[in-house]
């Protein structure tokens, strides 16, 4: 059976038919025909070959339709994603300037105080592990992991923020010129 697939595989491949030949050969031909609804005869006629190259073409048309819009899946999910940290960015400024605005001395200075306090603990953590005092890991890795999440927050936001800014100006110059 193996020679009658590789012959028809051959005719077809000559024949143009090269998708249809690839498929037959790596999946069989009772397989192919189950799937596509057609039987395809061993030594096909120039009728059958234009037949079964109309379905072959039919078939490439869906599998560039179901391509083009994964593709356009996938932009719209990424316009989403960065439509989503957009709005998370703007909320966290605008939450950052609601407290500047503020009159209470506490929501001022809460995040200065967050990050004067994590980075004295982690100052008192290494002067006692420099004194000997064994302090659990766990407590130093946690404390580390906040320190980088403060300091981010603290002095990265800002700075992502002044960039986005510089390009928006920027950019609206180069529109206005």
């Amino acid at each position: 059976m193996l020679p009658i697939i590789t012959s028809l595989a051959q005719t077809l491949a000559v024949n143009g038919l090269g998708l249809l030949a690839g498929a037959v050969q790596a999946k069989g031909k009772e397989f192919i025909e189950s799937k596509i609804g057609v039987r395809i005869p061993d030594n096909p006629s120039h009728e059958d070959l234009i037949k079964l190259k109309q379905l072959e073409i039919e078939q490439e048309q869906l599998l560039l339709q179901y391509t083009l819009k994964q593709k356009e899946l996938e932009i719209e999910e990424s316009k989403l994603l960065a439509e989503m940290h957009r709005a998370s960015q703007d909320n966290a400024t605008n939450r950052w300037q609601s407290d500047m605005g503020s009159d209470s001395k506490l929501s001022k200075n809460i995040r200065p105080g967050t990050l004067v306090y994590i980075l004295t603990a982690y100052l008192l953590f290494a002067l006692l592990s420099a004194m000997g005092i064994d302090i659990n890991e766990a407590y130093v890795k946690l404390l580390g992991e906040w320190g980088q999440l403060v300091m981010l927050a603290y002095f990265g936001g800002r700075s992502v923020e002044k960039i986005f800014e510089m390009r928006m100006h920027g950019s609206n110059k180069k529109e206005d010129q």
